[in-house]
């Protein structure tokens, strides 16, 4: 059976990440592979270029991976408690969304995008919700969302406005039958 060498473009499941120097048969080099543009032939000279390539790659993921372990200590510092309004039974109108923290982030100073928060669930009651944020596939940081209901329920100022209304649109039919 025929194989070759050759040197990943990108992260291929099951076979390596960018950068791997891998065997594989010669059909699925020639056929997919290298057509793709998703690895290219093993030289020897295109070997030595990817050792030097993956160093500096290197030097650099240690350097965002430090700004990363600095961003997730002020994360860990930063209080994400919001008040939202809540049914009696702890069920909030509405939810908070992976938006809402990123935004609670922002005015705390942190910058992060809403893509690297992930939410396990969406949160819709009142209580401790923990969510993570994934500032690097290295660094992720586990994080705890509290939710407290902010008193008057909206239902109950939904409920009591219609009746008003009833009232004043009876007194309107009844001058109106006279």
């Amino acid at each position: 059976m025929a194989t070759m060498e050759v040197i990943l473009t990108e992260d291929i499941h099951r076979l390596g990440n960018a950068g791997d120097v891998v065997k594989v048969k010669a059909g699925f080099g020639r056929n997919y592979l290298l057509p793709q543009g998703k690895a290219m032939l093993a030289t020897a000279s295109r070997v030595k270029q990817v050792e030097h390539q993956r160093r500096v790659i290197e030097e650099i993921q240690k350097k965002a991976i430090a700004e990363f372990r600095e961003l997730e200590r002020r994360l860990k510092s930063v209080e994400l408690t919001f008040e939202m309004q809540a049914s009696p039974e702890g069920k909030l109108f509405g939810s908070v969304t992976n938006a809402d923290i990123a935004a609670r982030l922002a005015a705390a100073g942190v910058e992060i995008e809403r893509r690297k928060i992930a939410i396990a669930e969406p949160i819709k009651s009142v209580g401790d919700h923990p969510i993570t944020v994934k500032l690097h596939r290295e660094v992720q940081t586990p994080l705890v969302v509290k939710v407290v209901s902010s008193g008057e329920p909206l239902a109950e100022a939904a409920a009591a406005e219609p009746e008003g209304l009833e009232t004043e649109e009876r007194r309107d039919d009844e001058d109106g039958d006279e």
